[in-house]
């Protein structure tokens, strides 16, 4: 009888001692469990282009989870503000992001931004505008001189000669407002030699700003007369605020009128006619690609780089490994080429505007 109590009391201790064991160890599993990886996702304003919160956000959080659920995305706007965006950085930073993806507001700014990261280590990507001066470790876009260029083909093959062009271009404080203007340039500047097209105004539009834009066109118009047969313009933003001042004076439709970002809102003014075209940028391929190569990083997979870069680009600095996307020419003739990507949806595009001007669907 003894014994048997012997045996018993031995088995409750082994089986206490069991339990104690698996708690000790989940306890210590739970205290040395591998942190949340964080990647932050920094873009420079709502009013310059719409797409930054309504697309790239949201496109670049969903590839990153396809990738990996559980990394966090620290995605912030710094909505035109320098101070703001490495603010936002610093913040991330210090919250244990380990790796930034900023499209950098201006040239200083990014060059604040890698500063600030590389003080913890951390790897910068830049997105959709190139960082220049500083050392970063990728860059995704699409090929923006080209996309100036493209605007620049469309007014050289669709206006008269002697045609007069006024050009609000993009923020030259950003590396893509440059861009696009010298792409642009090089399809104009040989047309204004030869005088088949005037160049009768010119001005740069700080942030891309609208409001700025619908002024400077103002402008452009009080001192031409009116008499103007085309627009350069950078983005559909942009597009927007040189319409305006186009319909006060009863000349929207009758001046052709570029853009980009193939935004809903440009996307309509191509249906009603009052902007000639816009330059389309699937930015699912962009936030795929910047998602591949950021999680890449935040896991310690440092050979993503090399596997995902198809080029490299000169940032006054360092050859950057580099992926530029090619973007698409969009008319009214087209539109459904935005629509099928994915970008927009025929609802959202003709709500709001006559329906005789929306194709059917």
């Amino acid at each position: 009888m003894r014994k048997l109590r012997l045996s018993r009391i031995v088995v409750t201790l082994t089986v206490c001692a069991g339990a104690l064991a698996l708690a000790s160890s989940g306890a210590l599993a739970s205290t040395t469990a591998a942190p949340t990886l964080r990647i932050a996702f920094v873009m420079p304003c709502s009013t310059c282009a719409s797409r930054f919160e309504d697309q790239d956000k949201p496109d670049f959080i969903a590839a990153v989870h396809a990738l990996n659920p559980a990394i966090k995305v620290i995605a912030d706007n710094a909505q035109g503000s320098d101070a703001a965006q490495i603010s936002q950085v610093e913040d991330a930073l210090v919250n244990g992001a380990s790796v930034i993806v900023v499209s950098p507001l201006d040239l200083a700014t990014g060059v604040a931004i890698v500063s600030k990261a590389a003080k913890y280590n951390v790897p910068v990507i830049a997105y959709d505008g190139l960082l220049t001066g500083a050392k970063i470790a990728f860059y995704v876009s699409f090929d923006n001189t080209y996309v100036g260029e493209l605007q620049g083909q469309y007014l050289v093959k669709h206006l008269a000669k002697g045609s007069t062009v006024v050009m609000i271009n993009g923020d030259q404080t950003s590396a893509t407002g440059v861009e696009f203007k010298q792409g642009a340039l090089k399809e104009l500047e040989p047309a204004f030699k030869s005088k088949d097209l005037i160049l009768g105004y010119s001005a740069d539009t700080p942030q891309y700003n609208p409001a700025t834009a619908q002024t400077e066109m103002e402008q452009a118009l009080t001192k031409l007369n009116n008499n103007v047969q085309g627009v350069l313009s950078p983005n559909d933003g942009i597009a927007g605020g040189v319409i305006a001042a186009l319909s006060a004076q009863h000349l929207a439709g009758k001046v052709l009128v570029t853009g980009q970002d193939a935004t809903t809102a440009g996307l309509q003014d191509i249906l009603e006619g009052t902007q000639s075209m816009s330059v389309f940028k699937p930015i699912k391929e962009e936030a795929a690609v910047a998602a591949k190569v950021a999680v890449g990083l935040a896991e310690g997979k440092t050979g993503i780089v090399a596997q995902v870069a198809t080029t490299k680009v000169s940032n006054s600095y360092m050859q950057v490994p580099s992926v530029l996307l090619q973007p698409h020419v969009i008319t009214k003739a087209n539109v459904s080429l935005v629509v099928n990507d994915g970008a927009a949806t025929w609802r959202e595009i003709c709500s709001g505007i006559a329906a005789k001007l929306c194709p059917k669907h």
